[in-house]
């Protein structure tokens, strides 16, 4: 039997899931040991796991890397990558959205040519020129965002919002929600066929955990 690999993103995120992979019987000792590791192995279980950049975790599974990621909506919709998005793990929750001062509410409703500051240019494009038809341009920072706004580089920022403190404590407000995020499972395409039992025992297991 091959080894299933796992790309998981780092940090609070992979917490999450190793805790999550742990309640369905799926655990990794070597994970917890303090070590210089790269590959963390389950050889019981014939399943490997690794962490990476988030960014990078799509691109591990669309090239076959890893067979199955977990990764933020966010993710996968600013990346684009061509994998499966085969369940919501229920976690992570937060939302992108369209943030600014209060006067910028009517113009993002009708107006055009505006700056919007964000990480997440693919997501900003899709939502202003595809889905609203409004001509903006766009600056990629990858820093904190909020400053957009207030030192006059744009108009409005798009972002993750969770509670919507940081944007408060700067005199910014959620002015319009552009979609709502979780931590997602994704799967490569290939290992979907290859692997179809194993996997989606795996997926169906994690869904029961959804509440």
């Amino acid at each position: 039997m091959r080894y299933l690999t796992f790309a998981l993103a780092k940090g609070r995120l992979a917490d999450q899931t190793m805790e999550r992979l742990a309640s369905v019987g799926i655990t990794c000792d070597e994970m917890k040991e303090k070590s210089r590791k790269l590959i963390f192995v389950n050889e019981e279980l014939k399943l490997k796991f690794f962490l990476s950049k988030t960014s990078d975790v799509p691109t591990f599974v669309e090239h076959g890397a890893a067979d199955i990621g977990v990764v933020g909506k966010d993710t996968i919709m600013e990346e684009g990558r061509k994998v499966y998005e085969l369940a919501d793990l229920g976690f992570g929750k937060c939302r992108m959205a369209v943030a600014g001062p209060e006067h910028m509410r009517a113009q993002l409703a009708e107006g055009n040519n505006f700056r919007v500051a964000t990480k997440y240019p693919n997501i900003a494009k899709q939502y202003f020129t595809g889905t609203k038809h409004q001509s903006v341009e766009i600056i990629k920072l990858h820093g904190s965002v909020e400053l957009g706004p207030i030192v006059g580089l744009s108009d409005v920022i798009v972002d993750l919002v969770e509670t919507g403190s940081t944007l408060k404590e700067n005199g910014l407000f959620v002015l319009e929600t552009i979609c709502e995020l979780s931590a997602r499972v994704i799967v490569n395409r290939v290992s979907m066929k290859m692997e179809y039992e194993r996997i989606s025992d795996i997926i169906k297991k994690l869904k029961d955990t959804v509440i």
